[in-house]
């Protein structure tokens, strides 16, 4: 759908919020803490941004863009060529970082990572659970909706900036709260890497911006190719090595939803209805690995000979 711009405020250094509205004025698609959008800002370019404004109102979508100079050039489009009044191609929402209920959370963001974490404390808090907010960032002027949330929610939020403060000291934030507190953080990837390796075992949900490093998947299950049979169709397809599953089947003229085409978004998650999956996303939670009933199949593969799809 297009969507049209009504309104965008610069909240940080290299940061601006834009609101985003259905220029017929019809409610937007409803959508829950943790959802994200793809944003089509020019021709062949797609990225994914968090909702980071109140799921109540049906009439706005907010998102927060992080200007990133060495990147595809995505985020500098929506800085220096959005403006008041254009319209923009959006597709979505998609949640796959939904807010579980508990009654208390730990939420730690890093830099932008703040932005999908902004609705999720405001539903924790509208439930009267109990949590805590640590934020870091380079510097205060980087930290996008500092001062709001320090003015709404006091002491429960924790600003650490770099500069000031040195990094998150996840060692100390982690021995304060207990293991079956459920953890929430997005951020760079140094900090999910980070907080990762100290939570083997506790109730961990992360939002990650870039892939994986592809060398912690190690080696594919397999190099030679394998069959896939679309199960709504009965077609057999062979997927050949350097391929993917999902430029195959769009080859053979399967229609798909697809965004990043790096395992992060979750545009292409499909479900597995037999055979066994190499997963290479950085979506999937061990325990959702080993059900092995879905995947994403811009990166993921079969580690058998033959797989069955729900396409």
């Amino acid at each position: 759908m297009r969507l049209s711009l009504v309104r965008r405020e610069v909240v940080a250094d290299g940061v601006v919020v834009l609101d985003l509205r259905d220029p017929s004025g019809s409610d937007l698609p409803s959508w829950t803490p943790g959802a994200h959008i793809d944003v089509v800002p020019a021709a062949g370019v797609v990225r994914q941004y968090s909702l980071c404004g109140d799921p109540a109102d049906r009439t706005v979508w907010r998102i927060a863009v992080l200007r990133e100079p060495d990147g595809r050039g995505g985020s500098r489009a929506l800085h220096d060529k959005l403006a008041e009044g254009d319209l923009v191609e959006v597709r979505g929402p998609r949640n796959h970082f939904p807010l579980v209920p508990a009654p208390r959370y730990l939420f730690v963001a890093g830099g932008i990572g703040i932005t999908p974490l902004l609705p999720m404390i405001a539903a924790a808090a509208a439930r009267g659970a109990e949590w805590r907010l640590h934020y870091g960032g380079r510097s205060r002027g980087s930290m996008a909706f500092r001062s709001a949330l320090r003015s709404a929610y006091g002491g429960r939020v924790l600003i650490c900036p770099q500069d000031e403060t040195g990094l998150l000291d996840l060692d100390g934030i982690l021995a304060d709260e207990p293991a079956d507190t459920p953890i929430y953080c997005c951020g760079p990837e140094p900090l999910l890497t980070a907080i990762e390796q100290r939570c083997p075992g506790r109730p961990l949900h992360l939002e990650r911006f870039a892939p994986r490093d592809p060398n912690e998947h190690g080696e594919p299950v397999r190099t030679d190719s394998f069959e896939v049979e679309l199960a709504r169709t009965g077609r057999t397809l062979t997927v050949p090595p350097g391929r993917s599953i999902l430029r195959t089947v769009e080859d053979a003229g399967v229609e798909v939803l697809w965004s990043c085409t790096e395992g992060t978004c979750g545009t292409c998650e499909t479900a597995v209805l037999g055979g066994e999956v190499d997963h290479r996303d950085s979506l999937l939670t061990p325990g959702e690995r080993a059900a092995n009933d879905t995947m994403f199949i811009c990166v993921s593969r079969a580690a058998g000979p033959r797989l069955i799809l729900d396409l």
